[in-house]
């Protein structure tokens, strides 16, 4: 088997600049802070250019289906903006709903998330990490679903759910119209105010089902290890950011005379700050190649949300701290940052979770 190719192609660094174009000219932070004080948080307008007019959502999207026919590499790329930009448009979400359509191979919705027309979501705790149990807590009965999820990623901006539910038999996936009948979504009171969750209220809900059995579970397991990949992208994309960031102010700060960033232990902080984030683009870029080359995926991905998970608060933090007093006012964006960090840490599982998870499939003796 031949190494992975971690490099940018020269089409994903012209994607790369086209993506971050758009959001310095759309979504720069005192439009995103500007938003998240108003009862529209998400900037759907954004999405639909994002989606629509650039075909993001489509890249994971097969052409027979409808879609880009590209790969995770690319869709990877647009992760490290988003989080860069921490936009808020429904790309978690998406990501869910598209990678569980495109698994099953549905014909009907996915062409409508593929052109951001509509979005999706798929109903799980956004804690649930990939290697998780069947859900348990909707019930199937003829087509009716009852029941709830909570902390469901984008739930409020979604117009079709992907359930996992138990039928008569067994594990099972249907696909929920979010206006229809017995459909009920609750906001949660967030912690990161670019990207919402809520909960999700079923009371005999119509739904079409996608897959059962084995079928169903194989999808939401590729569903949750796609978006867990392309999350450690995410996470880099933010990290980044933030280390540009620091080190800007540290040049321009100046304390006693000097600037701080002349300052020894800032220097330290910096630099292995630097290599953090050299790692975490390493095996983030694994994961979305691995993803991409369906070579051993689920490890790939494992370590980079081993890694990633806890450098983009590392990340975050470090941020906050080397900006002093301005750091911690409510005008400056460091607290947006730093909530979209500490989401996405416990996104998809924790860090100590994925350690396992590679462990077992290292075959690694329990300590």
């Amino acid at each position: 088997m031949s190494a992975p190719d971690l490099l940018y192609s020269e089409l994903e660094e012209d994607l790369r600049a086209t993506v971050r174009r758009l959001l310095r000219d759309r979504c720069d932070w005192t439009a995103v802070l500007a938003r998240c004080e108003t009862d529209e948080p998400y900037d759907l307008a954004l999405w639909r250019t994002l989606a629509g007019e650039l075909g993001l959502a489509a890249l994971l999207v097969p052409e027979e289906l409808g879609g880009a026919g590209a790969s995770a590499r690319e869709l990877a790329v647009v992760a490290e903006e988003v989080g860069r930009a921490v936009a808020p448009v429904p790309f978690l979400g998406n990501v869910l709903a598209t990678a569980a359509l495109v698994s099953g191979a549905e014909r009907e919705v996915l062409p409508q998330l593929a052109d951001g027309s509509r979005t999706g979501t798929v109903a799980v705790g956004l804690t649930t990490p990939p290697q998780a149990p069947f859900p348990q807590s909707v019930k199937a009965d003829g087509g009716a679903l009852t029941g709830a999820v909570s902390a469901v990623v984008d739930l409020e901006v979604a117009d079709h759910v992907v359930v996992p539910a138990v039928d008569a038999d067994g594990a099972a996936l249907y696909l929920v119209d979010t206006s229809a009948s017995g459909v009920t979504r609750a906001p949660t009171t967030p912690l990161d105010l670019t990207r919402r969750f809520g909960t999700l209220d079923l009371d005999g809900a119509r739904g079409r089902r996608l897959a059962s059995g084995a079928e169903a579970e194989r999808i939401l397991r590729q569903a949750l290890l796609t978006a867990a990949g392309l999350l450690a992208s995410e996470q880099v994309g933010l990290a980044q950011l933030c280390l540009d960031s620091t080190v800007e102010y540290a040049r321009t700060r100046y304390q006693f005379g000097r600037q701080i960033g002349s300052f020894q232990a800032v220097k330290h902080r910096l630099a292995d700050l630097w290599v953090g984030v050299s790692s975490g683009r390493a095996v983030a870029r694994n994961a979305a190649d691995a993803l991409a080359q369906d070579t051993e995926p689920e490890l790939a991905v494992a370590i980079a949300q081993a890694y990633c998970s806890d450098l983009v608060v590392l990340a975050a933090e470090e941020h906050l701290q080397l900006h002093g007093g301005i750091g911690m006012t409510w005008e400056h964006p460091a607290h947006l940052y730093l909530g979209r960090a500490k989401s996405s840490q416990l996104a998809f599982g924790i860090a100590e979770l994925h350690r396992q998870r590679i462990g077992e499939l290292a075959d690694l003796p329990q300590p």
